[in-house]
């Protein structure tokens, strides 16, 4: 019986093993390619490699490295070595890394080239592990600034298969546009096995003509991307003579699908287009399915997935009839454990009954599709990224010619979907420059993080209890934005 992820790729080495499992174009225009069994071999080796060099059953391993066939390797191996792996996105900030860091210590971190190691016996062992054991620590950004680490078991990879159609057929070949270290791959493990998935890995950092090339050339049955992604692409001017007949469907999300977006790809790709909602703590909630109208598809991320319960509440955790809005929450076995090492923020996020708090408001329609109202902390997605704006405000403390920061996210008619603007108050004396502020940011956190537009104030407004109020400035903040160009 397949009990863990080692189980079952054995099962798919005996079956599938000689079935490509992840094609990478390289920057020298040569193509590496690994089968299933190829990549069994290399994990069961560098696992020998890591167990020779003190890594035991139980510890943490860091990945720092960009999304190719080298994190693949590292993260199986970690996992055939019995400890847990986690993803650090290269694009991180130094003080992003060492929060992550100082929450998990990591026993090793692999950045780099892998270094020599001799390849294993794919069926090999190097340590028991348990259907509950962890498997993988992934990140994500949160109100509170600084990174959150969900943690999954084999578990929760397991049951986030249930729900992967209609994005996994037998034999898919995926086009992977999201960082390695994001809850898109680290969680999908399972999947990708179970389907025999043939991974496509785009090109970091993306690009339209990347990814255009891998579908044409490797001829890709799922298309998947956020809204900027596919405008990109079908901006570009290779577009026109680039094959897209493999294509079986185009996945989308990360953010608002604008409804002539979705009717330009039905067009352009000639395939039905799925909407998926997730968030990094839940791993599996909800998706359009593939005879959904443009109605359902651009106003609603659709209905639950794979075993998925979903149910809007009020403050107090009461349940609110369809149709109102309140706070989304999710159950099923895919949803993380919790947040490592941390107790306070797991009992936050999730309730005594087991249910995710996801920090979304929404409401359900009476055929069960999920609608958005909003969301109920501050983030905003630039270009696909989420954005907290408590991160950077934080950030910009540190800042001397800043003596508050006040940043909010406002909607422009750009390919990046959502900017943030800062409203910043100088300190006497100083002037304050975006050039300057967003090389601050970057030296500190994501690229993608740094703010778009600088609004200088003389003070920043507050409510009655002093709090910073945000709302008198998004009036400003978008009339502003609306002559905003890059």
């Amino acid at each position: 019986m397949t009990h863990t992820l080692l189980d079952l790729f054995d099962e798919v080495v005996a079956t599938d093993g000689d079935r490509e499992a992840f094609v990478q174009p390289l920057g020298d225009g040569s193509t590496r390619r690994v089968t299933f069994a190829e990549w069994a071999s290399h994990a069961d080796g560098f696992a020998q490699h890591l167990h020779n060099d003190g890594v035991r059953p139980g510890d943490v391993v860091a990945i720092r490295l960009g999304s190719g066939i080298d994190y693949a390797i590292a993260y199986q191996a970690i996992v055939r070595a019995g400890a847990i792996a986690t993803g650090i996105n290269p694009r991180l900030g130094a003080a992003e890394i060492s929060h992550i860091t100082s929450i998990c210590n990591p026993v090793r971190t692999i950045e780099g080239a892998l270094g020599d190691y001799e390849p294993g016996d794919p069926t090999a062992r190097r340590a028991k592990v348990a259907p509950t054991d962890p498997v993988a620590i992934v990140w994500t950004g949160g109100t509170t600034g600084f990174p959150k680490g969900a943690w999954f078991d084999h578990e929760c990879m397991r049951a986030m298969t249930k729900g992967a159609a209609p994005l996994s057929e037998h034999g898919d070949r995926r086009l992977s546009p999201l960082p390695f270290a994001h809850v898109g791959y680290m969680t999908r493990a399972w999947d990708e096995l179970t389907h025999r998935i043939t991974t496509l890995i785009v090109p970091s950092p993306w690009t339209a003509a990347g990814a255009l090339s891998l579908i044409e050339a490797e001829r890709a049955t799922v298309c998947q991307g956020a809204p900027t992604q596919y405008r990109l692409m079908f901006d570009h001017p290779n577009f026109a003579s680039t094959d897209v007949s493999s294509l079986r469907l185009a996945g989308i999300g990360a953010s608002r699908i604008p409804p002539e977006l979705v009717t330009e790809m039905r067009a352009k790709l000639d395939v039905p287009v799925v909407v998926r909602y997730a968030s990094t703590e839940s791993c599996l909630a909800t998706g359009t399915r593939l005879d959904d109208g443009d109605d359902i598809i651009c106003t609603t991320v659709g209905r639950p997935n794979g075993g998925v319960e979903i149910r809007i509440v009020n403050e107090a955790d009461d349940t609110v009839p369809d149709g109102a809005v309140g706070n989304v929450q999710l159950s099923s076995r895919a949803t993380m454990r919790g947040y490592w090492n941390d107790a306070a923020r797991t009992s936050a996020a999730i309730t005594a009954d087991g249910w995710v708090r996801t920090g979304d408001l929404g409401s359900l329609d009476g055929a069960g599709n999920l609608r958005l109202a909003g969301r109920s902390t501050e983030m905003y997605i630039r270009g696909g990224y989420n954005v907290y704006p408590i991160e950077v405000e934080n950030c910009l403390g540190e800042h001397d010619s800043i003596v508050s920061a006040a940043i909010v996210g406002v909607p422009v008619e750009d390919r990046l979907g959502e900017i943030g603007v800062l409203f910043a108050v100088a300190a006497p004396g100083a002037t304050v420059d975006l050039a300057e502020v967003r090389a601050f940011v970057k030296e500190r956190l994501a690229d993608y993080k740094a703010p778009d537009l600088l609004i200088t104030v003389d003070a920043l407004p507050v409510t009655s209890v002093g709090k910073v109020d945000k709302k008198p400035l998004l009036e400003t903040a978008t009339r502003k934005a609306q002559t905003w160009s890059r």
